[in-house]
């Protein structure tokens, strides 16, 4: 899964955060709350997140509504899988990544793993 851009990012973090769908006008003015954005350039980004398969719309009125198609922590996540899908030594990512983080984060990994277990019944 690629990385989004800024735009698509602040589309996306908006809809996650408000755990409901939104039309672009709804975005729009939320985000021109920092600063100021065309309806149209909203709009077209949503539409792209659409065609990547980030978001999900359907016509109400005139207007589409759009929605996550994903978890903000399934799209996190599925990044996390293509780094190391992408690389020849995904042990050695890892080992990396346990070294840099916090400890409460080892404590959510470690907590993580436990029920990745439980679940799997292992």
């Amino acid at each position: 899964m690629r990385q989004l851009g800024d735009l698509e990012a602040e589309i996306m973090d908006r809809l996650w955060n408000w755990g409901r769908p939104a039309t672009a006008r709804e975005v729009r003015d939320d985000l021109n709350r920092k600063r100021p954005i065309a309806y149209s350039t909203v709009k077209t980004v949503a539409d792209i997140l659409f065609t990547k398969g980030m978001l999900e719309r359907e016509k109400e009125g005139r207007a589409w509504v759009y929605r996550a198609t994903c978890t903000r922590q399934q799209y996190t996540a599925a990044r996390m899988q293509d780094a190391l899908d992408g690389n020849p030594d995904p042990a050695g990512v890892l080992l990396s990544f346990v070294e840099q983080i916090s400890a409460d984060e080892v404590q959510a990994l470690r907590s993580a793993l436990r029920a990745a277990k439980r679940r799997s019944g292992a």
